[in-house]
């Protein structure tokens, strides 16, 4: 297919997983998608972060800061993780290189692209902060916060839009397929998981946005979830996190 610039994927939450990531590497040169965005969390609790890692700088897709390369790099953000996913994140250091820690340290919190923010966990910028914790009233504050109509979510590893119009506020899970965003809305689009999805499904995920036509299409991707549980295993994190991916 011939690439298309008005046609942008989505993508967040690889969370170290190399098979779900080039599944979906290659299911979106398939669709000839060439641009990239990463909501950020490429590494925890999966077997493979350094490669992913790798794989994404090679690809030159921006991404943003999630809180999981926030971790690895500031001590005082380790105090958000329970015991289970701090031990994740250790094991997960000594599976990475020095330079991959560097370039961590490089990421920001926010980016713009074709005048949309992408923000791992909840806008304006926050890191750690996850969308479900916030009520409607909550919600309609943080639409206030920021001035782009539409803004990109991962973290919570949900499919979800968040509508506002009027005054009006609407959540609604996204399932597979297309979609239109009312133009006379704001919105928050959560990417769901490429690498660990919690949606009840467990493909890995992404989105491919149209800015021009105000409209997204969720991907969902197959890929070989028992290699990847194998080597979770394999390389000593716990095995709940593979016992999660099915």
């Amino acid at each position: 297919m011939t690439d298309s610039p008005s046609r942008i994927a989505v993508m967040s939450d690889v969370h170290g997983n190399l098979e779900a990531l080039t599944s979906v590497l290659a299911d979106l040169d398939a669709q000839g998608v060439c641009r990239v965005v990463n909501l950020g969390d490429m590494v925890g609790y999966g077997p493979e972060p350094e490669a992913c890692v790798r794989l994404l700088r090679e690809r030159g897709v921006p991404s943003v800061l999630g809180n999981h390369e926030n971790g690895l790099v500031e001590a005082q953000a380790r105090g958000w993780f329970n015991p289970q996913a701090k031990k994740a994140l250790d094991r997960t250091r000594a599976l990475l290189s020095d330079d991959s820690l560097m370039y961590f340290r490089t990421l920001p919190r926010t980016l713009e692209v074709a005048g949309a923010l992408f923000v791992h966990g909840c806008p304006p910028g926050l890191v750690s902060k996850y969308l479900y914790e916030l009520d409607l009233d909550a919600l309609r504050e943080t639409f206030t916060l920021y001035d782009q109509p539409l803004c990109f979510v991962g973290h919570t590893h949900e499919l979800e839009r968040i509508s506002l119009r009027e005054g009006c506020l609407q959540r609604k899970p996204l399932g597979k397929g297309q979609c239109g965003l009312d133009p006379q809305a704001r919105h928050i689009v959560n990417a769901g998981s490429v690498g660990q999805p919690r949606d009840g499904n467990n493909k890995a995920k992404y989105l491919i946005w149209e800015p021009e036509r105000q409209r997204l299409e969720v991907r969902f991707v197959t890929y070989d979830i028992a290699r990847t549980a194998a080597r979770i295993v394999e390389v000593g994190l716990p095995t709940v996190y593979a016992d999660r991916l099915w």
